[in-house]
């Protein structure tokens, strides 16, 4: 993997929509049912919509009836890290891009085979970038 990208808050603030800035670098979420890329469908790859990091091909992706993109594997072991998040009086493990530490959303152990996983993701956090035709 290449070096982390570091940046100032103001510099995020900057390149970042108010929502985006909001959910990826304020551990914010969007509302369920509401994110551009919760009915999707098309073959590709997502990305992280802070820094490009390929996250998420569309063949680990699957719905969840979460209200929110869900993907039972990352493109690679570093495309993603994982920190244990004890808000909001919850235990859960916080899902961030393995390039720029943007917060992605959250995985569980409620997904489908072959992992068992359910990466449960925030649109904003995601760019889209679809299968080139062959």
């Amino acid at each position: 993997m290449s070096e982390k990208i570091a940046k100032s808050d103001a510099d995020w603030q900057q390149q970042l929509s108010p929502e985006q800035y909001r959910v990826c670098r304020c551990q914010g979420t969007e509302a369920p049912f509401t994110g551009k890329f919760y009915n999707h469908h098309e073959a590709g790859v997502y990305s992280c919509s802070c820094c490009g990091n390929e996250l998420f091909d569309a063949s680990a992706k699957f719905d969840s009836g979460s209200g929110w993109p869900s993907y039972f594997q990352p493109v690679s072991a570093d495309a993603v890290t994982e920190h244990a998040d004890n808000s909001h009086g919850m235990l859960r493990v916080e899902v961030l891009c393995g390039h720029c530490d943007a917060h992605l959303g959250h995985v569980f152990s409620d997904g489908p085979p072959p992992t068992g996983l359910r990466y449960c993701i925030n649109s904003v956090s995601l760019d889209f970038k679809p299968e080139s035709p062959p």
